[in-house]
């Protein structure tokens, strides 16, 4: 494990969906004093503790946690909002370890290397794309990115409907593409001090299994209460918290258009699919990162010590 000299002392671990990160920023938090601050793009949301998988109360009592369930879900949270709120967290937090966990690629891609400076989106632009997407195929909008960002077009899965979009959006705004933005960023949060880096890298078989149970003991304990509960305050189907992975899935289940067991079935079949283009992110995008697996035991204590040392 490595860490750079400095002021700020920062723990940043990325991994898939289920393969023990909280677990481990817990105990990395438990053992330096440190604070554990979100970086999954979906547990921000207030309205869905269950399923989501945010950390659980009992848990939260046992280290401060910060940008967990502080944004209503009608609202739609951007990278950029979130590198404020990690910005004030970080500034609130002075003197104690950030212990920075979650899944999501472009947090961590922009708190280590800032975030383009794009201009606010025309709203009827917005909502032109939005319906474009509700009537469109993702291949079909994958194809009209090719016209107006090449390089985006080269670099995003035609299913990544919400970064196509986003890419569409900045074009048609800006008359730039958005890859031109990107090239200029912002001085990053996390650039100097003391860091440590680590992604889980568990194997598949251990993994999907982990997914199943998980998903599972969720549902056992509410989810489908909380899908029930979520599904009635009749959001917009397009905002960022409607397409959390499972959450389409059990709203289905709690109007009874589908058995629960069914439900269950399909959530799992999603996080599974939606595991596998994490990991694809996280090879490609920190390859460069120390790998952990989850399921050495002993090793995990032994990480989790290590980093809490050099964070003292």
């Amino acid at each position: 494990m490595t860490a750079e000299t400095g002021e700020r002392r920062a723990v940043l671990i990325a991994g898939p969906t289920a393969s023990g990160k909280s677990a481990l920023a817990l105990a990395v938090a438990e053992r330096c004093g440190g604070v554990v601050i979100n970086a999954d793009s979906m547990q921000v949301y207030r309205e869905l503790r269950i399923l989501t998988a945010r950390p659980s109360p009992k848990d939260e009592a046992r280290a401060p946690h910060r940008l967990y369930g502080h944004v209503g879900s009608g609202d739609g949270y951007t990278v950029a909002r979130y590198l404020d709120d990690l910005e004030r967290v970080l500034e609130e937090t002075a003197g104690r370890p950030a212990v920075i966990v979650g899944g999501t690629g472009l947090y961590f891609n922009a708190m280590t290397q800032g975030l383009s400076d794009v201009p606010p989106i025309n709203s009827q632009v917005r909502a032109f794309w939005r319906e474009r997407a509700r009537t469109t195929s993702p291949a079909a909008l994958h194809r009209e990115l090719a016209v107006v960002d090449p390089v985006l077009y080269g670099r995003l899965h035609p299913n990544d409907t919400q970064r196509v979009l986003r890419a569409l959006e900045v074009a048609d705004s800006t008359g730039r593409p958005l890859s031109e933005w990107q090239e200029k960023r912002s001085r990053p949060p996390i650039s100097g001090g003391r860091i440590a880096r680590v992604v889980m890298a568990p194997a598949r078989d251990w993994l999907h299994d982990r997914i199943d149970e998980r998903f599972r003991a969720m549902a056992a304990a509410g989810g489908l209460d909380e899908a029930r509960a979520f599904s009635a305050l009749g959001l917009d189907p397009a905002l960022p918290a409607m397409k959390a992975i499972g959450v389409p899935d059990m709203m289905a289940a709690a109007r009874g258009e589908v058995a629960v067991e069914e439900a269950v079935e399909a959530a799992v079949t999603a996080t599974r699919q939606y595991a596998k283009r994490q990991e694809t992110w996280f090879r490609n995008q920190m390859a460069d990162w120390p790998r952990l697996d989850p399921a050495a035991a002993r090793h995990f204590v032994a990480v989790a010590d290590d980093i809490a040392q050099r964070m003292k």
